[in-house]
C-alpha cells in the first residue's frame, strides 16, 4: 500500500491501531479506505458495490467496539472487504477469490476477526444472538454486534432471531443497513415500509431540527415527542421492532460518520437488545456504482477510470446453462399460459430478466425466502397451474423440509430449474451445489435430470414441465460445451439413457457436466461411455446390461458421493445380484475450497486427468488402456 497516497490508512494494521486515532481523524481514514476499495477490487475483481457503501458504518464499528473481543457478525459477507482491509488482511485483498487467496466472505479460519462464517443471507442475527447469550451465561463482558441489510430482511430467519432477541433481554446490537438493494433491487412489504417518509430528507429533517430547538425538558418538546411516536407508528418500522422488543434508534444517515459514531456509541452503553437503523448508497463514493448497483454488485478486473467496459465481442459466445434456462422459460411461457415462473430474489442471477420483462404478472420474486419460493409454488400447482422455481442448488438446501413436505409428498408438478449445480469456482463453498443429487434423491416422486448439454437442457427443461409431479433439472455454472440447440422441443422418456460410445471391458456412466470430460477418457480407454440423463429414475436396464458386457463399471458425477447418483448404481447392481467391480467418482467428503472453476475441478480430480488418473489406479493390471498406439503409465 502507497504510504503516500494512504497515509493513515496504511498505519492502520488491525482495528487496535485504529482506536488510537483521535475521532477527528476517522473522516481521513475513512476516505482512504474507500478509496484503497476502489483502486484493490479495480484490480482484481470481487463484490463491490455493498462494501463501498458500508465504509463509515465499518470504521465506527471497529473504532467503537473492542474487536476481536467484542463480536461483529457480517450478514452474507458482501460487504466485507472494508472489515478485512482493516483486519489485518489489507496487503492480501487483491486475492481475495482467487485460489490460496483471500475467502470472499468471512471465515472464521482465515482470521479471529472473523467470528462467524457467511455465505448465505440472513443468519447474522441468529448468530450474534447466540454468541451474546454464550457470553452471558459465561459471565463475560463482551458486546455483540449483528450487520444486517434491508434485503436480508425478507428472509424469516431474520424475525425467528428478533423475535427470540427481543424475548431474551441480551446485550445485542442489530445494524440494520438499509440501502434498498441486495443483488437485484429489494422486493417485498417490509422494504416498502422501510422506505417509507421517515427515511426521507424532509422527515428527518424535521426530526433533527427539532431536537436541536428544544430542551428535552420543555412542554413543547414532550408534545412533539408524542406526535413523533404517531407518526412513526404510521410510517415507521420502530413499532414493529419495539414491540418485539428492541430500543430502535434512527433512521440516521450512514455516511455521515460523526452523526453515526455518536448514535453508535449511545446503543453500545445502553443494556438490552438495540436496532440501530441506517440509510446507505450501495456503491457511495463511486459515481458509475452509485448510478448501476446491480451491474456493480461484482466485478471483474477494471479501469476504474473508465469503469467496467463491455467486452466487444466479433461472434456471440455460446450461451450459458443460465441463458439456455432463460430462452426456454419464455418459449414454454409463449406456449403454456400455466406457466408461473417463481425466483427467490436472484432474477439476473437465474436468468430471468427477459422473462420478467416479457410476462410481468406471472414473475414473482418472492425476495431472500427460499422455504417461502417453495411452498408458494406448491400452492400455485394446486390451482392447476405449473410454477417453475429458478433457483441455487446451494439455496435449495434452505427449503429442504418444503421440498418434500409441502411438493413431493402432495405429488405436486412443480419444475425446479437448479442452476450453479456442482462447483461454483470463486464464491467458493458455501455457494457449491455439491449436495443437491443426494438430498432429492431419496425423495419419493422426484425425477431429477442431469443435462449433459445446451439443447439436453432444454428438453429436460421441457421434459420436467410436462411432467405431472415433481422435477428437477440441476445443470452447471458456466458454459457447456458448444451443442446446437432445437428450438423443436420434445420430451425424452423417464429413466432413458443415450450410450455416447461402445467399448471394451469398461463401461463408463457419466451424469451431466461429467459426460464431457469423459468422452476423452473413454475414447483412450475404448471404454463405453453411457450419459445417465436421469438420476430418478435410473435406467436400469442400461446398468445391468453394463454391467453383464463389463467386468468393471466407472460412475462419475459431480456431486457428493455419500448418497450421489453413483451410490443409485451400487443400490440397483446390489439388489439384482450383478457381479461387476465399479468405481465411484465425485466429490470426496470435504469442502473444495475457492478458485477458479477449472480449478476447483481439477482440485477435485473432476477434470479429464482427473478421471482419467482414478480410472487407471482403479483397473490396475487387470486393464491395460492404450492412448493413440503407447501404454498409458
Amino acid at each position: 500500500m502507497n504510504t503516500q497516497i494512504y497515509p493513515l490508512l496504511s498505519s492502520i494494521d488491525s482495528p487496535a491501531d485504529l482506536r488510537q486515532l483521535d475521532e477527528d481523524s476517522l473522516l481521513q481514514v475513512a476516505d482512504e479506505l474507500r478509496r484503497y476499495l476502489i483502486e484493490s477490487v479495480a484490480s482484481s475483481g470481487g463484490h463491490f458495490g455493498a462494501g463501498l457503501g458500508c465504509v463509515e458504518l465499518t470504521v465506527a464499528l471497529h473504532f467503537l467496539y473492542d474487536t476481536p473481543h467484542d463480536r461483529i457478525v457480517w450478514d452474507v459477507g458482501h460487504q466485507a472487504y472494508p472489515h478485512k482491509i482493516l483486519c489485518e488482511r489489507a496487503g492480501s485483498i487483491t486475492t481475495i477469490k482467487k485460489k490460496l487467496g483471500l475467502a470472499p466472505f468471512p471465515k472464521r479460519e482465515e482470521s479471529e476477526y472473523d467470528t462467524f462464517g457467511t455465505g448465505h443471507s440472513s443468519t447474522s442475527i441468529s448468530a450474534a444472538l447466540g454468541m451474546a447469550a454464550a457470553s452471558a451465561l459465561k459471565g463475560e463482558d463482551r458486546k455483540c454486534v449483528a450487520v444486517i441489510g434491508d434485503g436480508a430482511m425478507t428472509a424469516g430467519m431474520a424475525y425467528e432471531a428478533l423475535n427470540h432477541g427481543g424475548d431474551l433481554d441480551t446485550n445485542l446490537l442489530v445494524v440494520l443497513n438499509e440501502n434498498q438493494m441486495s443483488i437485484s433491487p429489494n422486493v417485498g412489504a417490509m422494504t416498502k415500509m422501510l422506505g417509507r417518509l421517515m427515511s426521507g430528507p424532509t422527515m428527518t429533517g424535521i426530526r433533527e431540527r427539532s431536537k436541536s430547538l428544544m430542551h428535552r425538558d420543555s412542554r413543547t418538546w414532550r408534545f412533539m415527542s408524542r406526535w413523533e411516536e404517531h407518526i412513526k407508528g404510521m410510517v415507521m418500522p420502530s413499532t414493529l421492532f419495539e414491540e418485539l422488543g428492541f430500543n430502535y434508534l434512527g433512521p440516521i444517515d450512514g455516511h455521515d460518520l460523526p452523526t453515526l459514531i455518536r448514535t453508535i456509541r449511545t446503543a453500545r452503553d445502553v443494556d438490552g437488545p438495540n436496532l440501530l437503523h441506517i440509510i446507505t448508497e450501495k456503491g457511495k463514493g463511486y459515481e458509475p456504482a452509485e448510478k448501476d448497483p446491480v451491474g456493480y454488485h461484482a466485478v471483474g478486473p477494471f479501469d476504474p477510470r473508465k469503469g467496467v467496459v463491455a467486452k466487444n465481442v466479433a461472434e456471440k459466445p455460446k450461451p450459458s446453462y443460465t441463458e439456455v434456462f432463460g430462452q426456454w422459460l419464455c418459449d414454454m411461457a409463449e406456449q403454456d399460459t400455466r406457466l408461473l415462473a417463481i425466483t427467490p430474489a436472484m432474477r439476473e442471477g437465474s436468468g430471468m430478466v427477459e422473462f420478467h420483462d416479457r410476462f410481468p404478472e406471472r414473475y414473482f420474486d418472492v425476495g431472500i425466502a427460499e422455504q417461502h419460493s417453495v411452498t408458494l409454488a406448491a400452492g400455485m400447482a394446486c390451482e392447476d397451474t405449473h410454477p417453475v422455481v429458478a433457483i441455487y442448488s446451494t439455496f435449495l438446501q434452505r427449503a429442504y423440509d418444503q421440498l418434500i413436505h409441502d411438493v413431493a409428498l402432495q405429488n405436486l408438478p412443480v419444475l425446479f430449474a437448479i442452476d450453479r449445480a456442482g462447483l461454483v469456482g470463486p464464491d467458493g463453498p458455501t455457494h457449491a451445489g455439491s449436495f443437491d443429487l443426494s438430498f432429492m434423491r431419496c425423495i419419493p416422486n422426484m425425477v431429477i435430470m442431469t443435462p449433459a448439454d445446451e439443447d439436453e437442457c432444454r428438453q429436460m427443461l421441457y421434459t420436467g414441465f410436462r411432467h405431472q409431479g415433481p422435477a428437477a433439472v440441476r445443470y452447471p455454472r458456466g458454459r457447456g460445451p458448444g451443442a446446437e440447440i432445437q428450438k423443436q422441443m420434445t420430451a425424452i422418456p423417464l429413466g432413458q439413457s443415450r450410450t455416447m460410445r461402445r467399448g471394451k471391458d469398461l463401461a463408463i456412466l457419466a451424469f451431466g457436466s461429467m459426460v464431457e470430460p469423459c468422452r476423452s477418457v473413454a475414447e483412450r480407454l475404448d471404454a463405453t461411455l453411457i450419459n445417465m440423463r436421469f438420476v430418478k429414475p435410473l435406467d436400469t436396464e442400461a446398468i445391468l446390461a453394463a454391467a453383464a458386457r463389463h467386468s468393471k463399471l466407472v460412475t462419475v458425477e459431480e456431486n457428493a458421493i455419500a448418497g450421489g447418483a453413483g451410490s443409485g448404481i451400487n443400490e440397483v447392481l446390489v439388489s439384482s445380484g450383478a457381479d461387476a467391480a465399479i468405481l465411484n467418482i465425485g466429490l470426496d467428503d470435504l469442502f473444495i475450497q475457492h478458485g477458479t472453476r477449472e480449478e476447483c475441478l481439477h482440485q477435485a480430480g473432476l477434470d479429464s486427468d482427473g478421471i482419467m488418473a482414478k480410472i487407471i489406479r482403479f483397473v490396475g493390471n487387470d486393464h491395460h488402456p492404450v492412448v493413440h498406439g503407447s501404454a498409458v503409465r
